[in-house]
């Protein structure tokens, strides 16, 4: 088999497709889109603690550490602090990263009906079985 036609090459490929239509799509906002993914979520809930954004998001503590810190010194969300453990935080979007969620949430919805363009959703729940079967076979 070609090596470019591997399975994990055309998911690597798709996926830096899926990050640059992304990109293209929030760069008027000054934001990456795993930084509109923890605004998005936030969104939906706030007031997670850090540990709670990382394992949402499936990333490490430490690069949503630096998110966070950017997000924060742009105004976009703010850190509350534990009285009892002041290493221990909650996060929480500002007035400013509320309404910017409600332009953010069309970007990712926008790219999402790019991406399954052409798929029925008999196709699209197929491909999210296949996808979770992978990454469930990863984790062994």
């Amino acid at each position: 088999m070609d090596l470019l036609e591997n399975i994990a090459v055309l998911i690597h490929d798709a996926k830096l497709e899926i990050s640059m239509h992304m990109t293209k799509s929030l760069a008027p906002y000054d934001i990456t889109p795993e930084q509109a993914f923890i605004i998005v979520l936030l969104n939906e809930r706030d007031g997670l603690s850090q540990g709670e954004i990382a394992f949402a998001l499936r990333k490490d503590k430490s690069s949503i550490t630096r998110m966070i810190v950017s997000l924060e010194t742009k105004g976009l969300m703010h850190r509350i602090t534990n009285s009892n453990d002041r290493r221990y935080f909650k996060v929480s979007l500002t007035d400013k990263g509320k309404s910017l969620a409600t332009n953010v949430i069309p970007c990712i919805s926008g790219t999402i009906d790019v991406l399954e363009t052409g798929f029925s959703l008999e196709e699209m729940n197929e491909l999210r079985r296949l996808l979770n079967k992978m990454r469930s076979n990863m984790k062994k």
